[in-house]
């Protein structure tokens, strides 16, 4: 019965997806028009490829945006490495995303935009790529693609999967959760966060037996290494910060800027030396930020325009895309942003750890906590959680005390190593006990 009522309002959300279809198709261009979407392959968008596909068995991974496709190269490498055979296509649906990833990717994948959730575009991707399986990353329940999927026999995965309290709430209304439930039952492995995600996709029934715990892969993103000739581009810059009292806000989102401006001006009466970095969210977000400081007279440096810290500048922005894991290597403090205003939900900690960063952190940071707590038990000093008005005594004391600094970054360092390992092959491991051995081997004569 629950079933028939899962199928029932799967046909109302396939007929409501193939009726507004043209309006979606004119936002997709909308976006395009306003840079949104990728200028030159948009198109994929809609389901048409822009490669060949090549014969054998093919795993299609899939994620939204930067952070959840950077988890999955770790293990879209590891695939490649123990099944050479296979050809792995990857997609993502920000331009932001493509931009960076495209350059982490191993030369032999793939690398697509994702189709849109409507019949026609779903319908075509899967024809067309015909994929042995798929592996979705974090939080992507699309209902045309999962159930066009299983209807063609394509195996399903959901890695690093997390359901936000808000989209528990969506999932599991009355009307809505029969198609949940029936999207949740064609998946052969789930693999949440924490305990805690388990739980909200059990209450969605999901099947108990194909849930299984590995890890974060946000762990394994610390150890995605960066081209050598780009670490080459920064040496100069990282002689212009020797000698000098050096911290850094990442991942500003709007609005925090003033948090972090207001610091800088608070350290440097005490440190009038210091070099604040600044890598906003969004790079367009740099631009703005330079030129609401250029009115106060304050002098910055852009990355974008290959700006050197000249005597008197004290402000340097990345509006770079890509660099963060970079400039986490350059700073011995890192303060990560979209954490310090109501609503906001936090960014990855694990990358400043694995760079050896005394890591600090505000209150709003949604999943993101499990990954603090997790830290934070093996050892208290690897995260300090902060307010915005206590921030400026906290990076204070970390700038002013060598010992405190040096206990903190190795804290950090300490607890991300023991945390990351063995994650990756945990992940393999169960992907090709579920996934793979059915997907692929069954092509095998």
């Amino acid at each position: 019965m629950r079933r028939e009522r899962g199928k029932l309002v799967y046909k109302i959300y396939r007929a409501l997806t193939y009726g507004l279809s043209p309006l979606i198709h004119l936002h997709l261009r909308w976006r395009k028009f306003r840079g949104l979407e990728h200028p030159l392959r948009w198109r994929e968008r809609l389901g048409f490829p822009s490669f060949p596909r090549p014969p054998g068995p093919l795993l299609w991974f899939h994620a939204v945006s930067l952070g959840e496709g950077m988890c999955a190269i770790p293990v879209i490498k590891c695939c490649i490495e123990r099944r050479p055979d296979v050809t792995v296509l990857m997609t993502t649906t920000t331009t932001s995303a493509f931009e960076v990833i495209k350059h982490q990717l191993p030369n032999n994948v793939i690398y697509q935009f994702s189709p849109i959730d409507t019949p026609a575009a779903i319908d075509a991707f899967l024809c067309y790529w015909n994929p042995n399986a798929v592996i979705l990353i974090e939080s992507e329940l699309w209902p045309n693609l999962i159930i066009g999927a299983a209807k063609k026999r394509i195996a399903l995965a959901l890695l690093n999967a997390r359901m936000s309290a808000k989209s528990y709430d969506s999932w599991s209304q009355s009307f809505i959760i029969p198609l949940t439930s029936l999207m949740l039952s064609k998946f052969l492995l789930i693999l949440p966060l924490s305990t805690t995600q388990a739980i909200r996709f059990q209450l969605l029934q999901c099947p108990p037996f194909i849930i299984n715990f590995c890890g974060d892969l946000k762990y394994a993103v610390g150890n995605i290494e960066t081209a050598e000739g780009d670490q080459r581009a920064l040496e100069e810059l990282q002689v212009q910060l020797m000698n000098r009292k050096v911290w850094m806000a990442s991942s500003i989102h709007k609005g925090e800027e003033k948090v972090m401006l207001d610091v800088h001006k608070a350290l440097k009466q005490i440190h009038p030396d210091i070099i604040t970095i600044i890598v906003p969210r969004h790079p367009h977000h740099g631009e703005l930020i330079d030129l609401e400081l250029e009115k106060e007279g304050v002098r910055v440096a852009l990355r974008s325009r290959h700006d050197k810290l000249l005597p008197g500048t004290n402000i340097y922005v990345v509006d770079t895309l890509g660099e963060l894991k970079k400039f986490y290597r350059l700073t011995p403090i890192a303060v990560i942003g979209g954490s310090f205003l109501p609503g906001s939900a936090g960014h990855n900690i694990s990358e400043a750890a694995a760079a050896g960063c005394a890591v600090l952190t505000g209150p709003y940071i949604g999943h993101f906590s499990y990954m603090a707590i997790q830290m934070q038990r093996l050892n208290p000093l690897s995260v300090l959680q902060v307010s915005g008005h206590i921030l400026v005594e906290a990076l204070s004391n970390l700038l002013t005390d060598a010992k405190l600094l040096e206990a903190r970054q190795e804290a950090a360092k300490q607890a991300y190593h023991a945390l990351s390992h063995g994650i990756t092959e945990n992940v393999w491991s169960l992907l090709d006990l579920h996934i793979f051995r059915n997907a692929l081997d069954a092509e095998v004569p």
